[in-house]
């Protein structure tokens, strides 16, 4: 019995929070995860049976909805520097339950198309907000082992936000489905409820530039002498040049979104692969999905472990890319193999694949930390997701041709790509030190 409770005391210990901050912030992560993954795993039936759009049209919108989203990362990025990243991400959020309580009104592609758009203006606003927020608010040494338990949290939520989406699928009543984003908008709005009760930070929020000035010559109508050093003390509106100025952190993301690719393998290309190339059962898909979603809310705090500065993410962007190689030469090896062992090598290269995800989720966290200026926080995780965006966005249709139509060199190719990926990401990240290093920035701020 003794051993027993011994046992379950570890277990607990284990699941614990690494920091009580973590524990709250975690609790908005399950919140919202449940909510989003409730609606994602209907949303394909909801849009084309409830909706009664095309296939293609769902592709089409979503498309042009990444497209814009993409154009206003920097833009909401540095909304959140001027509204404070707290508040623009509970709007954020409360935008996105609007959103989604409108969800069951819309009728046509045109208005799919509409609100589509607008939900990726939102969200991006509010990831903004949010990224800064956790900056902000969690001590430098803590970052990077709270965003892994937060990053187990949301995978957990998913998880349950699939298995209500599944319930709701099988009842196989269009009406019930019709339902679905009315509880899902329920749940983000109860999540950005729990954001405004977070504790405030630093930079809750930042006064317009000028009004700020004005109000300084007020309080002191004696002239001063211009400013120099200072200058910067304005924010966003100051003398150092914003996020997009920064080459090396924007190369630096461009290239982390490029090793994020580990995505398209995980969620299509295997998958594709599995059903056309190889002999193994289609049912395996399932027991593959399940093996990511247990390792990615048990493994991230043991991914992340070590990683604190800019050279041990290196460390593991270079971990993340070997996995994501060794996937690639495993996953090509079941075009000749048979039985057993094809289904124990797709396992394998879906774990592998899963191992190059978790690494460079822990290289990330420490690049955001370590490389952003912290009056424009907001700013640079704007800048952040374009330079993800743009180094992730063709490859989908790439490694799609290259590991199905080329076959052994495709395969090659896309290892290739990840290779040269982690590779220019030292100097990237070097160059975007030195940046920082040059304005006399502190990230630990």
């Amino acid at each position: 019995m003794s051993t027993l409770v011994d046992v379950a005391r570890a277990g607990a210990r284990k699941a614990a929070p690494p920091t009580p901050l973590a524990g709250r912030l975690s609790v908005q992560s399950v919140l919202y995860a449940i909510g989003d993954g409730t609606f994602l795993t209907a949303s394909a039936v909801f849009f084309t049976q409830v909706v009664g759009l095309s296939a293609a049209q769902v592709g089409l919108g979503i498309t042009v909805a990444g497209v814009v989203s993409m154009l206003v990362a920097v833009p909401a990025g540095r909304l959140a520097d001027r509204l404070g990243p707290q508040r623009t991400w509970a709007l954020g959020a409360l935008g996105t339950a609007l959103m989604y309580a409108v969800w069951p009104f819309i009728d046509g592609f045109a208005a799919f198309l509409a609100m589509s758009i607008v939900l990726e203006i939102v969200n991006g606003a509010g990831n903004a907000g949010r990224g800064a927020y956790v900056l902000d608010l969690l001590p430098r040494a803590e970052r990077v082992r709270s965003q892994a338990y937060m990053y187990s949290a949301l995978n957990l939520g998913f998880t349950l936000g699939a298995a209500l989406g599944g319930i709701a699928l099988a009842f196989e009543d269009d009406s019930v489905i019709r339902a679905l984003p009315w509880l899902t908008a329920v749940l983000v709005a109860a999540n950005a409820w729990w954001i405004t009760r977070l504790p405030a930070t630093a930079h809750q929020h930042r006064p317009d530039p000028l009004v700020a000035a004005v109000e300084a010559a007020l309080d002191d109508p004696e002239p001063s002498a211009p400013a120099t050093s200072d200058a910067r003390a304005a924010g966003p509106g100051g003398t150092v040049p914003g996020a997009l100025r920064n080459r090396g952190f924007l190369a630096t993301s461009f290239f982390g979104g490029v090793l994020d690719t580990n995505q398209v393998l995980l969620h299509l290309v295997i998958p594709l692969w599995l059903v056309e190339e190889t002999d193994a059962p289609r049912v395996l898909l399932a027991l593959l999905f399940a093996t990511n979603t247990v390792m990615c809310i048990f493994l991230p705090m043991r991914a992340a472990r070590g990683v604190r500065d800019v050279t041990t993410a290196l460390r593991a962007a270079r971990l993340s890319s070997v996995f994501f190689v060794v996937s690639c030469v495993i996953t090509l090896a079941t075009h000749e193999t048979v039985g057993w062992v094809t289904i124990a090598l797709i396992w394998l290269g879906h774990v592998t694949v899963t191992g190059a995800e978790l690494y460079l989720s822990a290289a990330s966290w420490s690049f955001d930390s370590e490389l952003s200026d912290p009056d424009r926080r907001g700013e640079y995780q704007g800048a952040r997701n374009l330079g993800r965006q743009l180094g992730y966005i063709g490859a989908p249709a790439l490694y799609t041709f290259l590991a199905l139509e080329v076959g052994t060199l495709g395969w090659l190719a896309i290892a290739a790509i990840a290779v040269v990926a982690a590779t220019a990401l030292h100097p990237s990240a070097r160059a975007a030190q030195r940046f920082l290093v040059r304005h006399d920035l502190d990230p630990a701020r």
